[in-house]
C-alpha cells in the first residue's frame, strides 16, 4: 500500500516523487480490480467528513463513492449548514470533527482555511480544492497519463490558460515527478509565485524543465499533453467579461494549438468545461480528449489517497 510521508494532502509539495508514483500505481491496481470487487472492508468502519464551501460534482461523488467501495462512510457537510456560518472558528471545527471522524476533506475558497484545518485537526486533512491548489485532480491526471503513455518522467505537458489552482498544482507535481511543463498565460494571469518557486526547486532535483510564456504555440511545441481549465473560476463571476477579453481568442485550445505539439498529443481538462471559451468543442469531444478518463480517475486516485492516509 502506498504511504504518504505526512498526515495531510494539501498541495502535492508535501509528497516525494516516490509518494506520487506509489499512489498512481495503487490507483491503477484499484481501477483494475473494480470490476471484480465492488466493495471491500479496507476502511470499515472509517468515516470521512466532507466540508464544502464551493459547489461540487466530481469531488463529492468520487469521494463518497470511494468511501462506500472501501467499506467506509462519508458525511456531506455544507459549510453554511454548520456552526462555521454562525461564527465558530475553523480551528474549533477542526478540533471537534477530529473527535468524531477519521479524516476531513474540504473544498474551500481560501487555501488558508485548509491550512488552518490541517494545523488544528488531529486526523488527516485532504484538500479537495482551494484557490491555490487542487492535488486530488492532478493525481487523477497523472493516473490518466500513465494509462496512455506508461510513464510520467520525460514527458512534456503544456498548460494553456489561467494560472489557477490546477496550473499551480501541475507546476508542483510535474516538477516533482520529472515531467517538463510549459505554461502559457496572458500578462497578469500567471501562476502563483509560491507554486513557481516550488517548481523551480523541485525541477533542480528531478531534471525537469519549467517554462512560463505568453505564447500558446511555444508552450505546445513538442508537447505530449495540452491541458487547459476554465478562464472564470468559482468566485470570479464578476470578472467574467474582463477575463474573457484577456484570454480570447488567443488562449482558447483549438486544433491549431496542436500544430506544434507531438502528433499523438493528448488533450486534458479537469472539468467543468465551457466549450467555445477555453476549449473548442471539436477538441474536447474529439479523439485527442481523455477528459472522461480523468473524471473517472478521480475515484481511483482518491481511493489510493484514502487508503494511504487512513487505511
Amino acid at each position: 500500500m502506498a504511504k504518504l510521508k505526512g498526515k495531510d494532502l494539501l498541495s502535492l509539495a508535501e509528497l516525494t516523487k516516490e509518494n506520487i508514483m506509489g499512489l498512481v500505481r495503487q490507483a491503477e491496481k484499484l481501477k483494475k480490480g473494480r470490476r471484480f470487487i465492488t466493495t471491500t472492508i479496507a476502511l470499515r468502519p472509517k468515516v470521512l467528513a466532507m466540508l464544502f464551501q464551493k459547489p461540487s460534482t466530481r469531488t463529492r461523488v468520487s469521494f463518497e463513492t470511494a468511501m462506500r467501495h472501501l467499506g467506509g462512510h462519508a458525511i456531506n457537510l455544507n459549510w453554511n449548514e454548520l456552526q462555521l456560518s454562525r461564527g465558530e472558528t475553523i480551528e474549533d471545527t477542526a478540533r471537534v470533527l477530529s473527535r468524531y471522524v477519521d479524516a476531513i476533506m474540504a473544498r474551500v475558497y481560501a487555501h488558508s482555511d485548509i491550512v488552518a484545518l490541517a494545523e488544528h485537526a488531529t486526523v488527516p486533512v485532504i484538500n479537495g480544492l482551494s484557490d491555490l491548489y487542487h492535488p486530488c485532480q492532478i493525481l487523477a491526471d497523472f493516473l490518466t497519463i500513465m494509462e496512455r503513455r506508461k510513464k510520467l518522467e520525460g514527458l512534456k505537458l503544456a498548460y494553456v490558460g489561467d494560472g489557477n489552482n490546477v496550473c499551480n498544482t501541475l507546476l508542483v507535481g510535474c516538477s516533482l515527478v520529472g515531467m517538463d511543463i510549459s505554461v502559457a498565460h496572458p500578462e497578469g494571469y500567471g501562476p502563483h509565485g509560491e507554486a513557481v518557486g516550488l517548481a523551480g526547486e523541485f525541477s533542480k532535483l528531478s531534471g525537469s524543465k519549467v517554462e512560463l510564456t505568453v505564447d500558446p504555440e511555444a508552450a505546445a511545441r513538442d508537447a505530449d499533453i495540452v491541458y487547459t481549465d476554465t478562464f472564470v473560476s468559482i468566485g470570479q463571476e464578476a470578472e467574467k467579461e474582463k477575463r474573457l477579453s484577456a484570454f480570447l481568442p488567443k488562449y482558447q485550445v483549438r486544433e491549431e494549438t496542436f500544430r506544434s505539439a507531438k502528433p499523438d498529443a493528448l488533450f486534458m481538462h479537469c472539468l467543468p468545461a465551457h466549450r467555445g471559451e477555453e476549449v473548442a468543442g471539436e477538441v474536447i469531444d474529439g479523439p485527442r480528449s481523455v477528459v472522461w478518463d480523468e473524471a473517472e480517475n478521480r475515484l481511483h486516485a482518491q481511493k489510493a489517497v484514502l487508503l494511504s492516509l487512513i487505511g
